[in-house]
C-alpha cells in the first residue's frame, strides 16, 4: 500500500487517459481524466465505493497512464483504447463493429463505387456508416441501376487498352469508360448525382432530374426522356419509404436508453432533413450499478469515434457528462457546430418520448427471444439426456472436426457450448502432425488423445498449485463429447478416451448423410425425431465445429498460397510481404491495386511497388 500510495503522489497534475491492469497485465479499466493525480487517487481514496468500482479495486495489481494535451484529446484516446481492449470493467457494445461504409473512389481517374469497412486519409468521399447491412445493399442496387458508372477494378490512369466492351455496357449499367466511351465531365456529372443522393438530398436530385426530362422532350428526344423518367421513379420509391418525423428539415441523431439488470439497449434514430431514414438498437454489457446518464455518456463516447457523419444535433433522452466537452469533441470532428441536447419541451422532446417507446419495446423483444431460446435449450438438453441414456443433461458438450483437402495440411478444431449456447473462448484449433494422407480416423485419434491428453497434464499441475483453474486451457472435461462423422470416427476418439482412462465421458458421432447418432458398443445408430430439439442443437454443434475446422484450413491455405506468389517478386521479404496483406487485406486486392495504392502501403516504396504491380500485370497477359 505504501508502493501505491507513492505512486499515487507520483501521477502528474495533467490531463490524460489512466489504465488498470490485473496480475497477468490485461487492461480492465480505462478512463479519461482532466487531472490524472486528483481521478485516479479518488478511486483509492474514496470511502463510498459502489460494488462494482470495489470488486475492480480488488483486481488492479498496475495503474498505468498515457499524459495528452488536451481533455479532447484524453476523450478520444480513451475511446480507442476501450475499442482496442474492451476492458472487463468498461460499458462495452456488445455490437461494437466496424460497420460499411459506401466509398466513392475520387483518387481514381472514373471513380467508382465499394464497400469498405476502414476509412482511410485518401481523397475518396466515405458514407455510412450503414448499420443496417441489408439496406446498404439496397442503396448500392439501386444506385447501379440508375446510375451507370463502373464497377470493374481496371486501372484506366492511362492510355486505355482496345478491348470489347462489357456486359454491364450493352445492358446500360456503365457507360464504359475503359474504352473512351463517355468523357471525363460527363463521367463526373453522374458522381456528383450519386454524392447528391447519398447526402439523402433525394427530392433536390428529383426537381433537377425532372427539368432535364422536360428540356429532353422539348428537344424531341424521348429516349433520353423516358430514361430520366425511369430514373425518377426509382428515386421516388426510396424518398417515399423515409417517414417525415421532424418539421425542422434538419440532420438529427436521436438516442434513448432502456435499462434492465447487467445490460442497457440503445435505441437511436437517424433523422436526415426532417426524414427517418435508418434506425438501429445496441446492446451495452457492464451497466451493473450505473445510471442512464453514465450510460449515454459512454455511448456518445464509443459511437461517435468511429462514424464519419454527425448530424447537427444529437438529441438525448438523458443529460450526459461532460456534454460541453463531447460537443466540441464532436464539433472539431463534424468541421461545423455540433449541439448535443436534452429537450425538456415541444417536438424535439416528443421525438426523444418516441425513440425511448422503441427501445423499451426492443428490450422486453429481447428478453422474450433469450427466454425463448433458453426454453428450446433446456429441451434439447433433456431430450439428449433421455435418447443417449445419460444420468442428466449435459451442460457442457466439445465437438471435433476434420478439415483437409487429400490430406494436406489436415487440421482439425473444437468447438465448445455450454447450457446449449457456444462458449468460444474454449475453442481450440489443432493442426494434425502424426498423420499422412487424407486418414480421417486416425487424426480424429490424434486430436482426441492431444486434447485429453493435455487435460490431464493442467489438472495435475492444478493439485500441485503450479498453476490455477483460471490458467488452464484443457482442464474443465465435457459432459460430452459429438465428433463429425459416423462408427469409424467415434471408434478412434473412444480408443484414445481409453488409453487415457477417461472412457467414463461419453462420445457420439453424427453422420451427415441420414443425421444418425451412432454411439458406442450400439450396432443400430440412435435415430432422433426430424423435429427434435435435440437433434437440431447436435446439427448446430456439428455444423460449427466444421464452419470452425474450414476456416482455419482456408486461412493455412491462402496464407501459404500468398506467401509462394509474393516471394517471386523482387524486394519482397517477410515484412513487406505482410504489410501487404495488413493493408490491402487479400492476394486478390493486391493484383487489382494500382502503383499509387500500393505505394501507401507501410515500408513499400515507388520501385517496388513498380515491381509487383509490372509482375501481375505481365501474369494476367500470360494467362
Amino acid at each position: 500500500m505504501v508502493e501505491m500510495d507513492k505512486f499515487l503522489e507520483s501521477l502528474p497534475d495533467e490531463p490524460g487517459v489512466y489504465m488498470f491492469k490485473n496480475s497477468k497485465g490485461c487492461i480492465i479499466y480505462v478512463g479519461k481524466a482532466v487531472s490524472l493525480k486528483k481521478r485516479v487517487r479518488s478511486y483509492f481514496s474514496s470511502t463510498q465505493k459502489s460494488p462494482r468500482i470495489e470488486v475492480m479495486l480488488k483486481k488492479i495489481a498496475e495503474v498505468d497512464y498515457i499524459v495528452t494535451d488536451s481533455e479532447i484529446e484524453a476523450l478520444i484516446l480513451e475511446s480507442n483504447l476501450i475499442k482496442k481492449h474492451r476492458p472487463r470493467y468498461n460499458v462495452l457494445m456488445k455490437d461494437d463493429k466496424n460497420y460499411p461504409y459506401i466509398k466513392i473512389t475520387m483518387n481514381e481517374r472514373f471513380p467508382r463505387l465499394v464497400v469498405v469497412r476502414r476509412i482511410k486519409k485518401d481523397e475518396s468521399k466515405y458514407f455510412g456508416p450503414y448499420v443496417n447491412a441489408g439496406a446498404m445493399r439496397e442503396t448500392l442496387k439501386l444506385i447501379r441501376k440508375v446510375f451507370p458508372i463502373r464497377s470493374c477494378k481496371k486501372d484506366l490512369t492511362g492510355t486505355p487498352i482496345k478491348d470489347r466492351e462489357c456486359l454491364n455496357y450493352h445492358i446500360k449499367r456503365c457507360l464504359a469508360p475503359c474504352q473512351v466511351k463517355v468523357s471525363e465531365k460527363k463521367y463526373n456529372e453522374l458522381i456528383n448525382d450519386v454524392i447528391l443522393f447519398l447526402r439523402g438530398r433525394g427530392e433536390e436530385l428529383i426537381r433537377r432530374l425532372r427539368k432535364e426530362m422536360e428540356k429532353a422532350a422539348r428537344d424531341m428526344n424521348f429516349e433520353r426522356a423516358a430514361e430520366i423518367r425511369d430514373k425518377i421513379r426509382a428515386i421516388k420509391q426510396v424518398v417515399q419509404k423515409q417517414k417525415v418525423v421532424s418539421s425542422s428539415m434538419e440532420d438529427q441523431d436521436v438516442i434513448a436508453v432502456e435499462k434492465d439488470n447487467n445490460e442497457a439497449l440503445v435505441q437511436i434514430f437517424f433523422i436526415r432533413k426532417g426524414k427517418l431514414v435508418e434506425s438501429d438498437s445496441f446492446i451495452l454489457a457492464g451497466t451493473s450499478g450505473l445510471n442512464r446518464k453514465e450510460i449515454l455518456t459512454s455511448f456518445v463516447k464509443q459511437f461517435y469515434s468511429g462514424i464519419t457523419f454527425i448530424p447537427r444535433e444529437v438529441l438525448v433522452g438523458e443529460e450526459v457528462e461532460d456534454r460541453e466537452l463531447i460537443e466540441q469533441w464532436l464539433s472539431e470532428k463534424k468541421g461545423s457546430r455540433v449541439y448535443l441536447k436534452t429537450p425538456q419541451r415541444g417536438e424535439k422532446k416528443r421525438l426523444v418520448e418516441m425513440v425511448y417507446q422503441n427501445a423499451v419495446l426492443n428490450m422486453k423483444q429481447r428478453k422474450n427471444t433469450i427466454k425463448k431460446k433458453q426454453q428450446q435449450c433446456d429441451e434439447a438438453l433433456a431430450e439428449l439426456a433421455r435418447y443417449l441414456n445419460l444420468d442428466e443433461p449435459p451442460y457442457r458438450i466439445e465437438a471435433f472436426d476434420i478439415s483437409n483437402i487429400q490430406g494436406v495440411q489436415s487440421v482439425a478444431s473444437m468447438v465448445v457450448f455450454e447450457e446449449g449456447q457456444p462458449k468460444k473462448s474454449d475453442y481450440r484449433k489443432f493442426k494434425v502432425k502424426t498423420v499422412n494422407g487424407p486418414d480421417d480416423f486416425a487424426s480424429m485419434y490424434e486430436v482426441i488423445y492431444r486434447r485429453f491428453a493435455h487435460s490431464q497434464k493442467e489438472i495435475e499441475q492444478i493439485k500441485k498449485q503450479e498453476t490455477s483453474r483460471i490458467e488452464g486451457k484443457f482442464c474443465i472435461l465435457p459432459d460430452l463429447i459429438l465428433v463429425d462423422g459416423g462408427k469409424g470416427q467415434l471408434n478412434s476418439a473412444r480408443k484414445a478416451l481409453k488409453e487415457l482412462g477417461l472412457e467414463d465421458i461419453p462420445a457420439i458421432g453424427l453422420a451427415k448423410e441420414f443425421e444418425h447418432v451412432f454411439v458406442e458398443d450400439r450396432k443400430d445408430p440412435v435415430i432422433l425425431p426430424p423435429n427434435s430439439q435435440g437433434l437440431y442443437l447436435l446439427q448446430r454443434i456439428r455444423d460449427e465445429a466444421h464452419r470452425f475446422a474450414i476456416t482455419y484450413h482456408r486461412k493455412l491455405r491462402n496464407k501459404k498460397a500468398l506467401t509462394s506468389v509474393l516471394d517471386e517478386i523482387p524486394g519482397i521479404g517477410p515484412k513487406r510481404r505482410n504489410a501487404l496483406l495488413k493493408e490491402l487485406g487479400s492476394l486478390e486486392s493486391i493484383k487489382q491495386a494500382s502503383i499509387n495504392e500500393l505505394i501507401q502501403v507501410k515500408g513499400m516504396n515507388k520501385k517496388v511497388a513498380e515491381s509487383v504491380y509490372g509482375y501481375f500485370r505481365k501474369k494476367r497477359s500470360q494467362e
